[in-house]
């Protein structure tokens, strides 16, 4: 029995989401070219964001690309970049129709790759799974309509919502199956950010430790106003191996591997909102944010969080443990952000569960 463009759009959907977190500052896009139901070439974005997905298809299906259909996840390009452009490749291939799950938000674009397929007589479907690859893209598309990263905020609390006991112990609220799925969030992003005090407390290295997957460690970000990252602490040590970037009003850096940001100051501290730009300018789409309670609470009251994703234990610490997320100040429920329930699931003895910034 034939697959419809939806299965075959989903196939092409899970093809782009392996490679979520290595493509940067490209979209992680998925491209099938199907022929006479035959599946003749298959492929992703290529780490770092080249190859794109369109031109490795092609290139796998050859010949039979002509008459086929193209499944693609995004909108292909049109402009001269590092690459060429993928409308024309696919128009030179000679495929009789092209399949697009969303379109590309890019000023460069504004429909015209859809027109030079159409004009050079390849039919065009567009919105199979629109919801599901604008969700996948969704860093993408963030950079350029909000000119920053999407941002996920992650925290591990017990029942009553809190980080560690009084004294600071926080290893381990969770179990190990929420800790390995924490590590598949990192390697899903682009760079994982922190504020100093948790780099002070912890001294966290912050990097992929799934076996084999190390190599998708992300940039590990830290927001440290006045510099005070230590020379001997671990993201400083392992500098060379795995970027670290340092978000600061001051000129002061522990390690010459280290990369500084400089960032304009607000209240004494790192204007997120020209912190998270800088990123957006340096390629991160995806940005994952570990800790601590005063970063959260910061970027939650400036409205920066995107999505939070909660792992909550079966344990409870107290009112004197340390909360997840500091001081907002709000006074009204008004003053507060809402976000809606996008998914929940159990891990083992905890559950993580998704909330998506409600519009």
């Amino acid at each position: 029995m034939a697959l419809t463009d939806l299965q075959y759009m989903r196939m092409a959907l899970t093809l782009a989401k392996r490679q979520l977190g290595m493509t940067a500052p490209n979209p992680s896009v998925g491209c099938l070219i199907v022929k006479d139901g035959v599946i003749v070439g298959r492929a992703a974005t290529a780490d770092t964001g080249r190859p794109h997905a369109e031109t490795q298809a092609l290139k796998i299906a050859g010949k039979d690309a002509k008459g086929a259909t193209a499944y693609v996840t995004l909108e292909p390009c049109c402009h001269q970049g590092k690459t060429p452009p993928c409308t024309q490749a696919l128009i030179n291939a000679g495929v009789a129709r092209v399949v697009i799950a969303v379109k590309d938000t890019d000023p460069r674009m504004q429909g015209k790759s859809i027109s030079l397929l159409k004009k050079a007589g390849i039919a065009v479907t567009t919105g199979i799974l629109e919801k599901e690859a604008h969700t996948l893209n969704e860093g993408f598309f963030s950079t350029i309509e909000k000119l920053r990263p999407f941002v996920t905020l992650k925290f591990a609390t017990s029942l009553d919502g809190k980080i560690a006991t009084r004294t600071g112990e926080s290893k381990w609220i969770t179990g190990e199956t929420s800790r390995a799925y924490a590590h598949q969030l990192r390697a899903n992003h682009d760079a994982i950010m922190v504020g100093i005090g948790t780099v002070l407390a912890d001294n966290p290295t912050l990097t992929c430790r799934l076996p084999g997957m190390e190599h998708r460690s992300p940039v590990r970000v830290v927001a440290d106003s006045k510099g005070r990252l230590p020379k001997d602490s671990a993201l400083a040590r392992t500098a060379k191996e795995t970027p670290v970037w340092l978000l600061s009003t001051t000129q002061k850096l522990p390690s010459s591997a280290i990369t500084l940001l400089h960032t304009q100051s607000k209240a004494g501290h790192v204007d997120l909102t020209h912190a998270l730009a800088l990123l957006a300018e340096r390629g991160i789409t995806r940005l994952l944010v570990e800790g601590g309670s005063t970063l959260a609470a910061a970027l939650l009251k400036e409205g920066l969080v995107d999505s939070i994703v909660h792992f909550q234990a079966g344990i409870t610490i107290g009112g004197d443990g340390l909360s997840a997320i500091g001081s907002i100040a709000a006074e009204h429920m008004r003053q507060t952000k809402r976000f809606h329930l996008a998914s929940t699931r159990r891990l083992g003895e905890d559950t993580v569960t998704t909330y998506r910034l409600a519009n």
